[in-house]
């Protein structure tokens, strides 16, 4: 057996530049959410449309996630980090100067594309550049900074809509992009798989059309209708797409997804533990910070501002997540980290117009210490159970069900929320002109809206019939989001393998090691 290489000398300054490229991407599922009520009244979008805003980056980043990461295994994994840098840049500027809401979808998408690029990078180059030992430590300060991504969104979004316009939360991206390009080059260096795997065109096609279609007959049924025509074809067209993709997976000779991983209990049960949270809590915070800034009247500083206590518990979960898996195992590590999310989500249900901010505070805490003591062992169980050379397929598959579960949250909790939230509306507002039914019918930021251009007290009884229409819709739906949390813990607790079997550790001790190329200044 060879003797063991030393490790990367500057693996810490490089998970640093791998920290900010991820964070980076991560801000920007959640950023958006406190700019929206801006983006209405500039772009004059709609609730489909700003539905499509959010899930057009999250869609087209899971669609394209397992691409992203068999390209970075077959031509380097820094290569695809930069590129995507670049490509996630350019999209930033285009969201930034859009001038409608259909310029800024495409634009939000082609952001999607990039982040593709960086997110299994990141993942994969860690896993080749951390020994052993140091791994989970590593793994868990990356799934923590994932974490806090979505908690430091809306902050993000709050402090600059305080003084600038919503292009703000785009423009911020383009210093981050640029140091992160300079330091990649610097501090990363360059790895991939020895075998240089083909790129699967065919699954890859088939993945995007069919996740696409099952998405958007999710957004689109809270307008048409779940039994419309259209939507059951959306559902029909997706699921058949989907499984003439596993199909294809189990006959080609180097496919996108290896089937057979997921007879390994530990990938196969930690990737649905990791997509069910992620299901809820981007689903959740969608929810959260309209009902902070419109039911509760936070201005979008004052409501991100109020995110604060989720990352608050993600840092707190983050630090004890080690020590819950080295001495209890990863089975009660994940299941007892997403059931106290499942907890932290009943507990906001609660939430009503007159119950103020503690308890969305303590919610919030709740929410995040469960996070980070789950995610971090559950993304170490699926990046252990494959050989490193894989890295790029493994973290872009934890990658895939971590941002498809975020997406079908928004999609599916955001349809949900919308659809109770115009049947609990529809008594009050029908003795209302109809074009200010429909509106008010919308969404609750569309009722406020036509309030103030009504005034008196038709404008006090429509606001606060639309404040309890939607407190009570979010209320219904958060249950929903928790019971998918307690589903996820569940599966964890039934599923998953306290610990690597011994097989799994003999792979590792004779597994060959990944050479790494010294990171070199002039490489593009």
């Amino acid at each position: 057996m060879s003797a063991t290489p030393e490790p990367y000398a500057r693996r810490w300054q490089a998970l640093g530049v791998l920290a900010a490229s991820l964070l980076v991407i991560t801000i920007d599922n959640t950023i958006l959410n406190v700019a929206l009520p801006s983006l209405r009244a500039d772009l004059d979008v709609d609730s489909s449309q700003a539905q499509w805003i959010v899930d057009s980056y999250l869609l087209v980043f899971a669609g394209l996630l397992l691409v992203g990461g068999t390209l970075g295994d077959r031509f380097g994994r820094r290569r695809a980090l930069i590129l995507g840098l670049l490509v996630f840049g350019g999209g930033s500027v285009l969201a930034a100067f859009a001038g409608s809401a259909n310029e800024l979808i495409a634009a939000r998408a082609l952001m999607g594309v990039g982040a593709a690029g960086i997110m299994p990078a990141t993942l994969s180059i860690l896993m080749n550049i951390f020994p052993e030992e140091e791994r989970p430590k590593a793994i868990a300060a990356w799934a923590g900074v994932s974490g806090l991504g979505v908690a430091l969104g809306p902050i993000a979004g709050g402090l600059l809509l305080e003084e600038f316009s919503w292009a703000s939360v785009f423009l911020v991206n383009i210093p981050i992009v640029i140091g992160a390009i300079f330091f990649a080059k610097v501090l990363v260096p360059e790895s991939s798989d020895p075998e240089t795997p083909r790129v699967d065109v065919v699954g890859a096609v088939l993945s995007i059309v069919g996740l696409t279609a099952i998405v958007w007959g999710l957004i689109e049924a809270s307008e048409q209708g779940w039994t419309d025509p259209t939507i059951l074809g959306a559902f029909a067209m997706g699921g058949s797409v989907l499984a003439v993709f596993l199909a294809w997976e189990k006959r080609v000779r180097q496919p996108m997804i290896d089937i057979t991983i997921f007879r390994n209990l530990r990938f196969s049960a930690s990737s649905l533990s990791i997509m069910l949270v992620f299901f809820g809590l981007l689903g959740t915070v969608f929810m959260l910070t309209t009902y902070l800034q419109t039911v509760l009247g936070y201005t979008p500083l004052e409501a991100g501002l109020r995110m604060i206590p989720v990352a608050v518990g993600l840092v707190v979960g983050s630090r004890a997540a080690i020590t819950v898996a080295e001495k209890l195992g990863t089975k009660v590590a994940v299941a007892g980290g997403l059931l106290i999310v499942a907890c932290g989500m009943q507990i906001l249900s609660q939430a009503d117009m007159d119950s103020g901010y503690g308890l969305v505070a303590t919610a919030l805490v709740i929410m995040g210490f469960g996070m980070a003591v789950g995610m971090g062992p559950a993304t170490e169980a699926i990046m252990s159970s494959l050989p490193k050379e894989k890295a790029g397929v493994g973290s872009a598959m934890n990658d895939v069900l971590r941002e498809l579960g975020g997406t079908l949250g928004v999609a599916v909790l955001g349809s949900i929320l919308a659809s109770k939230y115009g049947s609990s509306i529809d008594g009050s507002v029908s003795t209302l002109p109809e074009p200010v039914a429909a509106a008010s019918q919308d969404s609750v930021e569309g009722a406020h809206v036509v309030a103030a251009q009504l005034g008196g007290d038709s404008a006090t009884n429509l606001i606060a019939s639309a404040d309890q229409a939607f407190v009570t819709a979010m209320g219904t739906t958060t249950d929903i989001a928790a019971a998918v949390a307690l589903a996820g813990a569940l599966v964890a607790l039934v599923f998953l393998p306290a610990r690597r079997n011994r097989l799994e550790e003999e792979q590792e001790e004779t597994a060959e090691p990944v050479e790494h190329e010294e990171a070199e200044p002039a490489l593009v």
